[in-house]
């Protein structure tokens, strides 16, 4: 009997959403490892829409952030995407979880607790759809604070690299030439997958340089592409992608110090650093306006006011502002390019505009007095056709 009872208890199934643990302070390499059904356990501030937006594609269980995920500075757009993925958000827990939660380990989530098996592990707030746009309303009103201490920041940066940005002092060269060229920089923002893949046409027609940034660059060649330039750490590229780029540029600060040179050199290729306080989206767009680039396409970037303050953007970088200021027109955004590509009239359509034409013609000359006449010289003319329809196709 006794044996019966504990067996029952073992099987029971416990309340909530349990799964492997995932544990990083660093949130990129939390990223590179997380998988469906994993609970990750991070720490970051004001949660932000491309962190969320990557822990939902990579379909984790739930998430367990030690900070808070919205402070009220300014209305971020991470917490709204991971439970509107139906994904259990719970904040607030403290710091030390990430110490008492050892990665691999079985967790469990439960109205805003962490639970090990039944031992509780740590507590916090479990975010809801209401609560994250109650608080998302409040935030809000923050958001002409984060605006003027932008400016002061985006001040502060012109003074301490004016020369980068008004005369390109300091942007290394590159061997690929981008003089009068199209230069696609793809980074790795929201939705940047798919509007690549809608470029298509546009970079079979054009042929523009193709930058990639951080993890952007593994995007282009997974759809088939080769990066001619990698802007970025090197740490936050897979190998494949890093071995067969044509040019590495390493963001490097002041001091001359590159992060992840030193997996350049276990891999035995070449790279350049560019110091700058900017982020590697930025110094990317620097790079095709000081080797002038014609136009200059960008993917992955963010657009709207809240994804430019939004934290882990280059929109909370100072360089971003001046940076896209100095570009002006010559700066467009991938949607609008794929847009238009769409909209233009297709060679089929051509095709079958003309054949059509060409059937009505026929059909004219078959029914008159003279049909006979050209019946010899329409079925030659077809015959032409059919042969440049062919190798037109090919």
């Amino acid at each position: 009997m006794k044996l019966s009872g504990l067996l029952s208890k073992s099987t029971e199934t416990l309340p909530g959403v349990a799964g492997v643990a995932r544990v990083d302070r660093r949130t990129g390499e939390l990223l590179r490892r997380v998988g469906p059904g994993d609970i990750v356990v991070l720490d970051q501030l004001d949660l932000d829409r491309a962190t969320a937006a990557a822990l939902a594609a990579a379909g984790v269980a739930g998430v367990v952030n030690a900070s808070v995920s919205i402070s009220g500075r300014f209305p971020n757009l991470g917490p709204e995407i991971l439970v509107g993925a139906g994904i259990p958000l719970v904040d607030d827990v403290g710091s030390d979880v990430l110490r008492r939660i050892k990665d691999g380990a079985k967790i469990r989530l439960h109205e805003g607790v962490v639970y090990n098996g039944e031992r509780e592990i740590a507590r916090g707030t479990e975010q809801t759809p209401d609560s994250v746009a109650d608080q998302m309303i409040e935030a809000k009103a923050g958001m002409t604070a984060q605006l003027e201490a932008f400016s002061a920041n985006t001040m502060e940066f012109l003074r301490a690299e004016r020369t980068l940005i008004l005369d390109g002092v300091g942007v290394p060269g590159l061997r690929v030439s981008m003089k009068d060229r199209h230069a696609l920089v793809i980074a790795p923002g929201t939705d940047h997958t798919a509007d690549l893949k809608r470029l298509k046409k546009y970079i079979a027609e054009h042929r523009p340089v193709l930058i990639g940034v951080d993890a952007g660059a593994d995007t282009l060649r997974e759809q088939g592409y080769t990066p001619d330039v990698v802007v970025g750490d090197p740490n936050a590229v897979e190998s494949a992608t890093l071995k067969n780029a044509g040019e590495i540029v390493i963001p490097a600060q002041l001091d001359g110090y590159a992060p992840g040179i030193d997996r350049i050199q276990d891999l035995g290729v070449g790279a350049v650093t560019f110091p700058s306080t900017g982020n590697a989206e930025d110094l990317a767009l620097l790079l095709a306006d000081t080797h002038e680039a014609s136009l200059v396409v960008t993917v992955g970037f963010q657009a709207t006011l809240a994804e430019f303050l939004d934290r882990g953007r280059s929109g909370s970088n100072p360089s971003t502002f001046l940076t896209r200021l100095k570009l002006g027109t010559k700066i467009v955004d991938g949607k609008a390019v794929a847009m238009l590509h769409r909209s233009r009239i297709s060679v089929w359509a051509v095709v079958l505009l003309v054949v059509s034409a060409l059937v009505a013609v026929a059909a004219a000359l078959f029914v008159s007095d003279v049909g006979d006449v050209y019946l010899d010289w329409a079925a030659e003319q077809w015959r032409s056709l059919t042969t440049w329809i062919k190798g037109l196709v090919t």
